[in-house]
């Protein structure tokens, strides 16, 4: 149905005038009252400004938009829960990700929707439209292909590339459960936990769960449990077989799901009741898939200590507003060359770290209106990155 045709509960929905016209602008931070402004923010003046960083090029930072500016590029192949709509109609998407980078953390965002899914030349768009950002941030982009579409770009630009489906969801992740350890009086050493899904946020999530020290995790896909004797496994898989599991476990999710202290589910599907009830006592439910969480919060309170969604409208939402704003802000701010994976950890701990002393089963993760937010995760990030030896300022 076009546009035009759209009638009643379509177009004239208060969500569609909200969105007319776009949700960001671009707009001057300098005067222009005269021929005396327009000669200092154009020819002849910036003329001058330009010969100084051709002869400086670190000048850049200090006299364009470089330092608290980054790209929010998409193919608009994995849209929120809508999957493959194309470039178009991601940009709505791109746009209020640009738009919550301003509100949250105070940096400046483009979005750029690219009318191509091939990994190389989405690498080489973005080296090529690297040098008017600070950083770079990968979003909705599918499964495999973002993996190898982040690796190839960090290793050829010097900013900071962040693929915001994987690390922005495992960061907040890390800092939910740090807390439900906290008030159930265990640490993550303690905790065994199975993960619903190997795509991007799956694998994301194991890994930082690993780098922070869980004690155990084992991740699934459509076919069980990711395990090192398994075949037909892609790379990235086999990579992630390799370094969880330590146990060797096999067989379904389900399987996994005996006696685990945390279930992860960040794929979709539904998961059996009967299958919830064989976790550890007092275990934690973290069910995040949009807009069906894998198990409905009125399930896991029956067996479950702390349970977290993905959804607003349930306690203990983990979204990634609370991540990826201070981070890059944390970044730009030292001019960070990439982000580490001990940046992710601080800012997760930071985050968690917020509300230690106002914690409750229903308040494991602050609100992402907090204004304290994104100020603590950019500080952490932003130390995180002296300490690791990436910043440079």
């Amino acid at each position: 149905m076009s546009a035009q045709t759209r009638t009643s509960g379509g177009l004239d929905e208060p969500v569609f005038a909200l969105h007319r016209g776009g949700k960001m602008a671009i707009t001057p931070t300098v005067p222009l009252r005269g021929p005396d402004d327009l000669s200092l923010a154009y020819t002849p003046g910036v003329a001058e400004v330009c010969t100084a960083i051709a002869e400086q090029p670190d000048l850049v930072h200090d006299y364009t938009w470089v330092s608290h500016t980054v790209a929010v590029v998409t193919d608009g192949t994995a849209v929120l829960g809508l999957g493959d709509i194309g470039p178009q109609a991601s940009l709505p998407v791109m746009e209020g990700k640009a738009v919550l980078f301003k509100q949250f953390g105070d940096v400046d965002a483009v979005p750029i929707a690219l009318a191509t899914t091939d990994v190389d030349e989405i690498v080489d768009t973005v080296a090529r439209l690297a040098p008017s950002f600070g950083g770079i941030n990968l979003e909705d982009i599918s499964a495999p292909r973002c993996f190898e579409i982040e690796r190839k770009l960090q290793e050829r630009l010097d900013i900071p590339v962040f693929h915001d489906d994987q690390h922005g969801t495992a960061v907040v992740t890390l800092a939910a459960l740090r807390n439900a350890a906290r008030l159930t009086g265990r640490n993550l050493d303690d905790l065994r936990a199975a993960i619903s899904g190997a795509g991007a946020a799956g694998v994301a999530i194991a890994k930082i769960l690993v780098e922070a020290g869980i004690g155990d995790v084992v991740v699934t896909d459509t076919v069980g449990v990711l395990h090192s004797g398994r075949t037909g496994l892609t790379d990235i898989k086999r990579d992630i077989a390799a370094n969880t599991n330590r146990t060797g476990r096999t067989g379904t999710l389900e399987e996994a799901l005996a006696g685990a202290d945390v279930f992860i589910g960040v794929s979709g599907g539904t998961v059996p009741e009967t299958a919830v009830a064989t976790m550890a006592e007092g275990a934690f439910v973290f069910a995040m898939a949009n807009p069906t969480p894998e198990i409905h919060p009125d399930v896991a309170h029956k067996y479950a200590s702390v349970v977290a969604t993905g959804r607003s409208d349930y306690p203990n939402q983990i979204n990634n507003v609370l991540a990826f704003p201070g981070i890059f802000a944390g970044a730009l701010r030292v001019r960070a060359s990439r982000i580490t994976p001990g940046m992710k950890i601080a800012a997760a701990d930071a985050l968690a770290s917020l509300i230690v002393d106002e914690l409750r089963p229903d308040h494991v993760i602050p609100s992402p209106f907090d204004p304290r937010v994104a100020p603590a995760v950019a500080e952490a990030v932003a130390e995180a990155a002296r300490r690791d030896g990436v910043a440079r300022v």
